[in-house]
């Protein structure tokens, strides 16, 4: 399976082709329909009403966490809560000083600038992003040499909503720039079950509330992935159970698609498996590992490892990768002796 197969998965958290874009109706509009990350919505509410009760504008926004969880979507909702509009682009999209300095001198008073991947903007744009954050201002020189000329620009006021998937990549300077920091984390299966239900609702699809579970359960605590997941298991609905998403029906349709009672489908298994079939559970280095499966080094730390580390399947050593305990009895695999994360088969 090549990288394009890989990112593709119904798995990923990454968007990918067919996921909802900003205007799909199964998006929150307001804080009170977005379910979960309860302390990031109360908090939230609370610097949102005082910013509206003293008629500024909030004050620059960085949410981070794992993809999928609903940066976009917040960003979205603080721009309609504060009744101002909202601009989006993206970190890579902003490719030179000229690119941000239009964006930020169309803004209007009050206005969200939402930057997804912040994290990716190149060094030159940030330098222009520091005065515009902090002094709402930009600074533009034009021309060469003894024709240079420079020109001190006011800009209206505005609320940067920055989104990452990796926090600690952001520079210093530009992270102690945002007054609010919020970290979104990984959903229960019962916040995602609500979470399906109510996209079921909106797509006019009958789900009952074990089918939903069922499917939350394994959509690895995130939101892009359940309602991903939804829109498939539904095609099996309409076919095998007069379109109504059950209990069965869920299993049934999960199985088919490979996705275990776990979230893990047949890339991750094949990636578990192989450290144990060739390499008695590890340790191994990522090269070797990735030349044992024929996949990329870089496939396999971004796409399948963040995961399988999250749920406690894989270790990181400075010998290499691990499987672990709980990995090999969810596989089904003998169970190797395990000490201090280290695996060792007798």
């Amino acid at each position: 399976m090549d990288e394009l197969d890989f990112e593709n998965r119904i798995v990923s958290p990454t968007e990918i082709m067919g996921d909802s874009d900003s205007d799909n109706p199964l998006r929150p509009k307001r804080l009170e329909d977005y379910i979960g990350q309860d302390k990031v919505k109360q908090n939230l509410a609370v610097f949102i009403e005082a910013a509206k009760q003293r008629r500024e504008s909030l004050d620059h926004v960085l949410l981070y966490g794992p993809p999928g969880l609903g940066k976009t979507t917040l960003s979205g909702i603080i721009a309609n809560e504060l009744n101002v509009n909202l601009r989006i682009t993206s970190g890579p999209a902003i490719e030179k000083p000229g690119d941000l300095a239009a964006i930020l001198t169309n803004l209007n008073e009050g206005d969200v600038l939402f930057i997804d991947e912040i994290h990716r903007i190149s060094r030159a744009v940030e330098e222009i992003l520091y005065p515009a954050m902090e002094d709402f201002a930009i600074d533009i020189v034009t021309g060469k040499g003894q024709m240079a000329a420079s020109y001190h620009l006011p800009l209206p006021h505005f609320t940067l909503v920055g989104a990452t998937t990796r926090a600690g990549q952001l520079t210093a300077p530009l992270r102690d720039r945002f007054g609010v920091s919020l970290r979104l984390e990984l959903y229960t299966p019962e916040e995602l079950a609500l979470i399906i239900k109510r996209s079921a609702g909106i797509l006019n699809i009958a789900i009952e509330n074990d089918g939903a579970l069922e499917i939350a359960s394994r959509s690895r605590g995130t939101p892009r992935i359940a309602n991903r997941m939804l829109k498939r298991v539904r095609d099996f609905a309409q076919v095998m159970s007069d379109g109504v998403i059950t209990l069965k029906t869920a299993q049934i349709a999960l199985e088919r698609l490979e996705i275990d009672e776990l979230g893990l489908d047949s890339n991750d298994r094949r990636m578990l498996t192989a450290l144990v079939k060739y390499y008695r559970g590890g340790p191994v280095g990522l090269e070797t590992l990735a030349a044992a499966i024929g996949e990329e080094a870089v496939t396999i730390e971004d796409v399948i490892e963040p995961y399988l580390m999250q749920i406690g399947f894989l270790n990181r050593t400075p010998r290499g990768r691990c499987i672990t305990r709980a990995a090999c009895l969810h596989m089904g695999f003998d169970l190797p002796d395990a000490q201090d994360g280290q695996i060792r088969f007798e």
